[in-house]
């Protein structure tokens, strides 16, 4: 079994790199950082450097130990495409999500530009699920460079959503996830701007997930959109 995850979208994470630096406002109550910062001063050994970006090959193996089939987010305590991440590593890491060709990989990240710089460098499989992340308007270009890769299934983390996001162009995006921000300092979510990009997935046909209203209490305030939860899965290409 996996190590387990509380992220609503998935079922457990493999970090094979850990940290990052803040890149644009979604980052700015980076939940990852809080933790990692946490492990650290719990003498967790991948947390030595806390939040600082670095690379883990022991743990590279590790989904090829988990048997039993699973969706696995990918470094949820940091970014894959990060520039710090050589590509060599990243040839690894993708190796590996070839290899274990029984789980299902979640890949998110805010670098969309060096996605598109690296993707003719890397050998996609269907297993292998790519995302990006878009807080704001500003950020849309994000989902047109994401369109770009040659990732098998595309999907876009709408999280934490600090705006709206009017008249997303949906065409070769198979997934969206949409969410509030949560914490002591979170950011207040608009429920038109979720039931704006909920009415937009529904047109288009892509699956909707509605992961949390977050705030200071995100249990408090729940997943509940307009009296329903909403978990809508993509079709896994795996078995297309």
């Amino acid at each position: 079994m996996g190590q387990g995850s509380g992220i609503e979208w998935t079922e457990s994470t493999w970090n094979p790199v850990t940290g990052c630096t803040k890149l644009s406002p979604g980052c700015k109550h980076c939940y990852a950082e809080r933790m990692a910062k946490r492990l650290q001063a719990m003498g967790q050994a991948n947390y030595r450097n806390g939040f600082s970006l670095t690379l883990h090959p022991h743990m590279l193996d590790l989904p090829l130990l988990w048997r039993k089939p699973q969706t696995i987010f990918v470094n949820s305590m940091s970014d894959l495409f990060h520039r710090e991440v050589p590509l060599d590593y990243i040839l690894r890491v993708f190796d590996v999500m070839r290899r274990a060709y029984w789980h299902r990989f979640q890949i998110l990240t805010k670098r969309s530009d060096r996605l598109v710089e690296l993707d003719s460098h890397l050998e996609w499989a269907p297993n292998i699920w790519m995302g990006v992340s878009v807080e704001s308007d500003k950020y849309r270009a994000r989902i047109d460079e994401l369109r770009k890769s040659r990732a098998v299934l595309k999907f876009l983390s709408l999280e934490p959503l600090l705006g709206p996001l009017k008249r997303l162009e949906l065409q070769g995006i198979d997934w969206v996830i949409v969410g509030g921000e949560s914490g002591l300092k979170s950011r207040a979510l608009d429920a038109a701007w979720v039931i704006d990009l909920r009415d937009q997935c529904r047109n288009a046909n892509v699956p909707f997930f509605f992961k949390q209203w977050g705030g200071r209490n995100k249990k408090k305030a729940g997943r509940l959109l307009e009296g329903r939860i909403w978990d809508q899965m993509p079709l896994d290409p795996s078995f297309a």
